[in-house]
């Protein structure tokens, strides 16, 4: 049988999704608590693999499995096996050609960063942080200029190993709530670190540094070196993915909770 499932975590503790020789990854230890309610050996594919530090409220993955077991051993069973800081939140049966990260038809993200003089406490580890002010109107006219299908290597990592550097952005929003910017992104697909990149950049707009105009020189450019500095993942949330109203599956997206800050 293949399942599908979606996870909520945190992402500090971890050194990212995918499986690392430490055995320090969200991947290691939702294979070794699946395993461990199968009684065989599982691999899980994602829609999206999270840096080190980043945020999930609704990671989606796959996975096959031999074993029968009800619906609720692979959430409160497995739950049960994991690390407190990732939960299972649902599991459902999906047919063979159901594929996580194959099958999305977009994915989404949020990136929340504090605009305060004062660094985070409570939320430490949860949000980016700029103590100075930003011009939130000049930020939304250059995250506008983003949006549609670019060549987005001005906003990628130099390891990145995509095969092209073009996706299609179909949002890029900018929501202030309380003293938080949450930065909303959606697209086909993302490179490594974009959604960072492009934090970086709109934050460089909104401090006065470069003007809106500049974002179009930039993606014009294809040139990370010309990009802002990559900005602190613990501000980043991977929200979900869509698929298929065919697959019958769960809401596959949650949004972020509000600030406390």
């Amino acid at each position: 049988m293949r399942y599908a499932l979606a996870l909520e975590y945190d992402g500090a503790p971890f050194c990212g999704f995918q499986t690392q020789p430490a055995r320090c990854s969200i991947q290691d230890a939702l294979e070794n608590a699946l395993a461990a309610i199968a009684g065989e050996r599982v691999r899980v594919q994602p829609a999206g693999r999270t840096d080190a530090g980043v945020h999930a409220t609704s990671q989606i993955v796959h996975f096959d499995a031999d074993a029968e077991r009800p619906l609720t051993a692979w959430v409160r069973g497995v739950n049960s096996r994991l690390p407190a800081a990732i939960a299972v939140l649902w599991c459902a049966p999906v047919p063979a050609e159901f594929h996580a990260r194959f099958s999305a038809r977009a994915r989404h993200y949020t990136y929340r960063l504090l605009n305060r003089g004062e660094r985070p406490g409570i939320e430490h580890g949860r949000v980016g942080w700029y103590p100075l002010p930003l011009a939130v109107g000049a930020m939304r006219d250059a995250a506008a200029r983003l949006e549609g299908t670019r060549d987005f290597s001005s906003f990628r990592a130099a390891e990145c190993q995509a095969r092209t550097p073009v996706r299609t952005l179909t949002r890029a929003t900018i929501v202030e709530d309380g003293a938080c910017l949450c930065f909303e992104f959606s697209a086909n697909g993302f490179l490594q670190h974009m959604v960072r990149n492009m934090v970086g950049a709109l934050v460089a707009v909104g401090s006065g540094k470069r003007t809106p105009e500049w974002i179009d020189a930039l993606v014009a450019a294809a040139d990370r070196t010309q990009g802002a500095a990559t900005f602190d993942a613990a501000g980043l949330y991977f929200t979900g993915a869509d698929y298929a109203a065919a697959f019958a599956l769960p809401p596959t997206r949650r949004a972020v909770a509000p600030s406390r800050a």
